[in-house]
Formats: structure tokens, sequence, C-alpha cells
């Protein structure tokens, strides 16, 4: 065992050099390894009641002993100190509580930010120093740097997808999801003050632990990070199928044309991976990197056999969960622990995913998702004004929720399987509440204050660019008229969307996928369709708003 002694400063410099010597006698008769740093140290030994610098000694194992028993019995000492030794935390200073965050979404779009942006407005309103790491669609942004994370009194991690967090090891940590930070956040800043517990992450491909909160997220967390790293994967390739559609409908099947190539790239290769990528990323939520290998294969195998997005769902928590289990269940010697996150659980993990896969769900899912297909293609023009309708309706039902984003990752899956009316019927629904939101502050200004209305404006531009959680602050504001107007016009949007036929081949964008030729069809009637959505819920909403609203209270 890696261990650091440390004597109390105060003991004097003869009686701690002496106290040192036989601990370290002690310590290399009884096998313990010593080290000179704590973050080195998987135990901490301080003879003494207090060491230098304690902030650096947080989420280790320390024991503090009475010095005179370890200078009279150094080997029962360093016994007694592995048996009792105890997760440390520094107790803080008086000051200014500084604390560092996390945020992310699934598409990195959106909510990311503005949970961001609310942290650090109510962490200031507090005094506090705060810096706040956005891990949005492009990567990390505002980095937090690990002297930031050494000064930090608190990490607050918002997301709702698994995030690398190996760097906040020893921190108290304080887990809740965009949607909570964004609309009660002062309440979170509160509990996390509370609530936060000493992060660990995992040793050998488990699920990192930070405190009681230990990993609570469950399935639907787990889903959303598949979803979020198969997205792009989603836009390039349907993009890709849009513009192969410039030269002609059929123009990809000549081969060697440039058509062709576009259809390659999108349909061939982007779209072949989509459900490997989702399958392997849910499987590394769970199970962190050994789950990457067997959720891959799987999703592979759901492509194969025709299981289809369904199957690649089935494959990822299949695989995640088979690899945690064999992760936590199988223990080897220590000379053998080394090849298990590279060979032994790869290995049993893929095995297992693989045969289940072929010979139980593969055949039965594929028949499923073939009846699906069939189904979608083939509906009439009334299943399908009520199936947008119903989509529609999700999309604004929650902003950016569990409800919306169910819609949303339907319409995604779907594309898999080459079906692009609900899609197209998803993303049209979607950027209706913040144009209607930025449409009643225009028509109905004097009701609207000031700050309403300027926030209106930046509301349309969110809802070009299909960003629902632009009409978050109206919704919280108003709740019980803002939320009815914008359903019912998202399921207008919806209904006459699928009426109309509409298809989309890429699943993100808003109206700025129009500049791709081919991407949204037909071009006109989609427009009609947000149109009249956008109508009914702005129009609706400048009426039925009261000019005595205001915030936080509904009169």
């Amino acid at each position: 065992m890696k261990t650091l002694l440390m004597i109390d400063s105060s003991l004097g410099q003869a009686r701690g050099h002496l106290a040192k010597r036989m601990l370290e006698a002690a310590a290399a008769k009884n096998g313990l390894v010593l080290v000179d740093v704590p973050n080195d140290a998987e135990l901490v030994v301080v003879a003494g009641q207090s060491a230098p610098d304690e902030a650096k000694l947080n989420g280790k194992r320390v024991y503090f002993g009475d010095v005179e028993h370890a200078v009279r019995e150094p080997d029962a000492f360093l016994a007694q100190a592995k048996a009792e030794a105890k997760l440390y935390q520094a107790v803080k200073t008086a000051g200014p509580t500084r604390i560092v965050a996390i945020t992310a979404c699934p598409t990195g779009v959106a909510h990311t930010f503005m949970a961001a942006e609310a942290i650090e407005s109510e962490a200031k309103k507090r005094g506090w120093w705060v810096k706040v790491e956005t891990r949005g669609s492009v990567g990390a942004g505002n980095a937090i740097t690990p002297e930031e994370v050494a000064a930090a009194d608190l990490v607050i991690v918002a997301a709702d997808i698994e995030v690398e967090l190996e760097k906040f090891a020893g921190k108290p940590m304080y887990r809740t999801s965009t949607g909570l930070a964004l609309k009660k956040t002062a309440q979170e800043l509160d509990k996390a003050l509370l609530e936060a517990e000493i992060f660990r992450p995992a040793k050998s491909g488990g699920a990192p632990t930070a405190g009681k909160k230990k990993e609570a997220a469950g399935p639907y967390r787990h889903l959303l990070t598949g979803v979020s790293y198969m997205l792009p994967m989603v836009v390039a390739g349907g993009l890709c199928i849009a513009l192969s559609f410039v030269f002609g409908i059929e123009a990809f099947k000549e081969k060697g044309t440039l058509a062709a190539a576009l259809m390659q790239i999108g349909g061939g290769s982007a779209f072949a991976l989509m459900v490997p990528i989702l399958a392997g990323y849910i499987a590394f939520s769970i199970a962190d990197r050994p789950g990457l290998t067997p959720g891959l294969i799987g999703g592979m195998l759901a492509v194969s056999t025709g299981a289809g997005f369904l199957g690649g769902i089935i494959a990822g928590f299949l695989a995640g969960y088979v690899a945690k289990t064999i992760s936590s269940r199988l223990h080897l010697p220590q000379s053998m622990e080394a090849l298990k996150p590279i060979l032994i659980i790869p290995l049993l993990a893929s095995l297992i995913t693989g045969l289940v896969m072929i010979y139980v769900v593969g055949a039965p899912v594929a028949k499923i998702m073939a009846g699906l297909t069939h189904w979608l293609q083939a509906m009439g023009t009334a299943n399908a004004v009520l199936l947008g309708a119903i989509l529609g309706a999700m999309m604004c039902t929650d902003m950016g929720g569990p409800v919306n984003k169910a819609a949303y990752t339907f319409g995604v899956a779907l594309l898999s399987s080459f079906v692009y009316a609900p899609m197209a019927a998803v993303m049209a629904a979607g950027m209706v509440p913040p144009l209607a939101m930025g449409l009643a502050t225009i028509l109905a200004r004097n009701k609207f204050e000031q700050s309403e209305r300027e926030g209106g404006k930046a509301a349309m531009v969110l809802g070009l660019c299909f960003i629902t959680e632009g009409a978050i602050p109206f919704a919280a504001r108003d709740p019980i008229r803002v939320l009815p107007c914008c359903i019912a016009g998202g399921a207008l949007t919806g209904a006459l969307s699928m009426a109309f036929g509409a298809k989309l081949m890429a699943p993100h964008g808003g109206l700025f996928v129009l500049f791709i030729p081919g991407a949204i069809s037909p071009v006109f009637l989609y427009l009609l369709a947000i149109i009249a959505g956008t109508l009914l819920a702005g129009v609706g909403y400048a009426i039925l708003k009261r000019s005595d609203t205001v915030a936080g209270n509904v009169v």
C-alpha cells in the first residue's frame, strides 16, 4: 500500500524526527511503500493532530494518531492506521466560497450554456468566486485548470450525460441536471453546500462515486449520453445524403459520380455508424471504457441483424451492465488485475453481448423494426397527422426536458431506417415556442417589460436555430399561459408537417438547414407549418398575457 507519513509540525524538530524514523522503519518491515506527495498516496498517516496543507488530503484515507504511540509501538500504530483511517475532508476556512462547475446536455447547444450562465449569475450574487466549464458540442469551453480545481471549495456538475470528471478527484462534488440548474439555480446551490460528497473516480471501469449520489442517473442519462455522441454522425450523414439528392433523387445509383460518393459517405458510412456509436456510448456511460468495445460490437450486430436503433439501444444497455458486472464481481490476483480492462472484460462482455444479440435479440427486434418502418411509410393521412400532433405537443411540453428529449430521440432514431417525416415534424414543432414568445412580445408590446421584450428578440433567434429552450424564461415566469399556447402551436405544426409529407434529412440546424439543397422538402409547405404553429401560439399568448404578470407570479 502506498503510504505518506506526515508529522505534526508543532511537535518540535527532534521529537518529530524520531517519530518519522521509527515509522519509516516499521513501514519498511510491514511492506508499506512510502511516497512523498499526497496525490500518490492510498493512505496518509499523521503523527499528531494536524498536518501541513490539509486541503491536499481531501478524498484520501487519513489517520491522525498520538505521536507517543507512534514512537513507542510503531508497528501497532501503523496497523491501527490501516484499520481506522477515514476519508478526509478539510474544514473550510472563512471567506468567499470558491466553486467550479461543469455543464453538459445531450446536444451540447442550449441547456449547456444557459445552465452555465444561471450558475455564474447566482454565484456572483452571493459574492462567490465561480468558473463554469461548458462541455458543449464543440468540446470543453472555458476549461478549468488544475490550479483552479485545487483552490475550489466545491464542484457542481450539472450534466444530463456522462462527462469526464477525473480531475476533480478528492473534491466535494454535487451532481444535478442542467434543467434544475437553469430553473432552480438558487435551490440547487443551497443543496450543493449541504449535500456535496467527496468524489472518487472508478479504478477499474466501475461507475465513479460522489458520496451518496452514487450515479443514481439511471437508464435515461445513459441513453442521452449515447444520443449525444450519435448526433454529429446523424447530422453529417443526413446532410451528405441531402447533397447527393441535389443531382437527382436516383443520381447516386450511377457509380463513380459525385452523387454516389456523397451517398457512400452519408448513407454507407455515417449512417452505418449511427447505431454502433449509440450502443457503444450507452455502454460507455454505464461501465466507462471497458463497456465501449462490447457496446460497439453489439451495435454493429444490431445493424447486421436488422434490429436497427431498437437493437442498438438493447445492445448498449446489455453490454454496459455486463461489463460493469464483470468489473465489480470478478476478482483476480493482483498480478492479473491489469488485464481486466484491456482483455478480460472486453472479451467476456463482447462474447456475451454478441451471442445474445445474434441468438436472442436480433431476429425478433428486426421484425419489430421492419413492422414499425412499414407502418410509418405506409400510414394514412389521418394517422400521420395524429402522430405529428403528438410529437409536436411533446416537443413543447417541457422545453428540452425528458418529454421533449423522448420525441426528439424518436425522430433521430428513425433516420437510421431512412424514415424522415417524423424528424421534420419534431424539428418544426421545436422551433415554435421561442418563435411564438418573440412574436408575442411584438404583438402585445405594452404587456411586457423592457427586459422581456429584449428576451423576445433573443428567443426568436434561438427559435430559428431550433433551440426550444429559448422559451424557458417565459415559461418559468408564466407557465399556466405559456405552456398550453406552445403545446397547441407545436401540435398544429407537427400535424401540418406530417400532413404535407415534409421530410428532413438532418436532426438539427433549424431553418439554416434550408441552405443545404434537398435537406428539407417540400420547403414552402414546411415553412407554412412552422408559421401556422407560431401564429397560433404567439397570438394566443399575446391575448392571454396579463400586463400585471410579474416574474414569479401569475395573476
